[in-house]
């Protein structure tokens, strides 16, 4: 199921998230009949402090709500991690940076997931714009890594390079099926994550409406990738050592 709370330009408001995170509620029947067993949140912006404590934002407390109804919600962590600081003896220097966990990944409840490198995650570690932790408030975040870095995906509108996919209609003619567009980002990598955990559901479906212990189950099982908590989280997602786990 896809509910579009962005608009063609890719900007919106937290509140178009939060009314599809109650609409994905009301499906499931507040928890009593879940038929959407998971959600993957691939927008951020970063938390305004001076509005909200880091996790209480609207959108936060609504994700960590829906979590509580038994869904899993999978959130990006972000792609602030890295800008600028101003050292006193120089210039302006490009450095990485913490405390970039983006909204809705502030949330505690949701599996915030940063990026890693596509191919080659255990010699070049977390992509230098994945956002950082620990959250505002001193958390650890992100949870998990997946890959992120010039992901193949489709692309829902037009933009420069995506090839198009065509096929052959019936009366011989060509129909533009959809766009293939390569992007980075954390919204690249959180589906990833997604992904393993549907297929987790299907093989592990006594896990179905328990959205904390599947958290707590790929967390523990994770790789580890050697490098600090605040950028790796628990590690690179693994599918086959979590369904083995249990």
């Amino acid at each position: 199921m896809s509910l579009k709370v962005l608009d063609d330009d890719g900007e919106g408001k937290a509140s178009n998230i939060i009314a599809a995170l109650e609409y994905i509620q009301e499906l499931n029947s507040h928890g009593r009949r879940l038929l959407v067993h998971g959600v993957n949140l691939s927008v951020g912006y970063g938390f305004e402090p001076a509005w909200f404590a880091c996790g209480q934002s609207p959108v936060c407390v609504e994700v960590n709500r829906t979590v509580a109804s038994g869904v899993v919600v999978v959130a990006a962590a972000g792609n602030t991690g890295y800008g600028y600081n101003q050292p006193m003896s120089a210039g302006p220097r490009a450095a990485g940076l913490d405390i970039t966990i983006n909204d809705p990944g502030n949330a505690e409840d949701a599996i915030t997931v940063g990026s890693t490198h596509r191919d080659m995650p255990h010699v070049y570690g977390i992509s230098y714009f994945s956002s950082k932790g620990p959250t505002g408030d001193g958390r650890l975040k992100p949870d998990l890594v997946a890959p992120g870095e010039r992901i193949l995906s489709c692309s829902s509108g037009d933009k420069p390079g995506a090839p198009p996919f065509e096929e052959q209609a019936g009366d011989g003619s060509t129909v533009v099926l959809s766009q293939y567009v390569e992007d980075s980002g954390t919204s690249m990598a959180a589906p990833h994550v997604s992904g393993v955990i549907a297929a987790f559901l299907s093989a592990r479906r006594e896990f179905i409406g328990q959205p904390l212990k599947v958290k707590s189950i790929f967390m523990k099982t994770a790789t580890d990738l050697g490098r600090e908590r605040y950028f790796q989280g628990s590690g690179l997602v693994d599918l086959m050592r979590a369904i083995q786990s249990v």
